[in-house]
């Protein structure tokens, strides 16, 4: 079952890195954005999304 959860958050993981660095503002920050945790990738990804809002 633990085997299952870690491939479901690495997942998710990736999912939100390509996002990120797919847009704009992030490309080039690939390494950086390879240190950080679900939770963190999280909290950017809205930000993005808030800030594609605001233009």
């Amino acid at each position: 079952m633990a085997d299952v959860l870690r491939r479901a958050i690495n997942q998710k993981k990736q999912f939100l890195k390509t996002k990120l660095l797919l847009s704009e503002f992030y490309q080039g920050r690939g390494e950086q954005l390879a240190d950080y945790t679900l939770s963190e990738l999280e909290k950017e990804y809205k930000s993005l999304q808030k800030m594609k809002k605001e233009i």
